[in-house]
């Protein structure tokens, strides 16, 4: 059991210092967000020392929050959050890249958390892909079966249990085809594809699925220069 017991601190203690270089943070002491964020169609506000993240109730579209960066493939992100109510659905970790055209929105991968499960996705030549038409072609519901089986290992599911109310801290990192997730010290899992391996991210997002959902101390690290 020490054994065991080594092996996890160890992998815990490299998981947390492979990313020693700070790039940007946010413990939103200020109300009011800084102006390096940016929004799309957010309703979100910052109050009382957190991100309080809100879709609007008319909004087509889920909050976005969002931080531009320069362009960088190795990046880790870290988040404290919690689901306030039941009403939280999830939240979504995206890392984008606005000036790549061949997916849509320039969507590079994916973290999405909800209560019981951290999903893992690669967009760029996964389901936002605009290659050849497949995003049209799924908005579309025309997908053949080739194309839903590829799509399917485009992501992967990885089952957990959050507590409501309570607060947990997030860190996703994408170190070449690879993202790795870890909530409270814990190692959820990782998921390797090729898109993931965009060498430009620049664009790390939190978007709010819909409500009834806090962040605290954001920050975005890279690999040591």
């Amino acid at each position: 059991m020490k054994f065991l017991l080594s092996i996890f601190l160890i992998s815990t203690a490299a998981f947390a210092t492979e990313y020693p270089r700070v790039i940007f943070s946010d413990d939103f002491a200020a109300d009011g967000f800084g102006k390096a964020w940016g929004h799309y169609k957010s309703a979100s506000v910052v109050k009382g020392g957190v991100l309080v993240g809100i879709t609007a109730p008319t909004s087509d579209h889920s909050a976005v929050d969002h931080i531009r960066i320069t362009g960088e493939q190795n990046l880790a992100v870290s988040v404290k959050f919690r689901f306030v109510s039941e009403k939280a659905k999830s939240f979504n970790v995206w890392f984008d890249d606005k000036n790549y055209k061949g997916s849509h929105a320039g969507h590079i991968c994916q973290a999405s958390i909800s209560p019981t499960g951290v999903n893992l996705a690669d967009a760029k030549t996964g389901g936002f892909d605009l290659t050849g038409g497949l995003y049209d072609r799924k908005k579309a519901n025309q997908l053949t079966d080739a194309e839903k089986k590829m799509l399917a290992a485009k992501a992967s599911r990885h089952a957990t249990k959050l507590s409501l109310q309570e607060w947990h801290t997030l860190v996703v990192q994408t170190l070449g085809d690879e993202m790795t997730v870890m909530i409270d010290g814990k190692a959820i899992g990782s998921f390797k594809s090729a898109g993931i391996s965009h060498e430009t991210k620049s664009l790390i997002s939190l978007t709010t699925n819909a409500v009834d959902v806090e962040y605290d101390d954001f920050s975005i690290k890279g690999l040591a220069k």
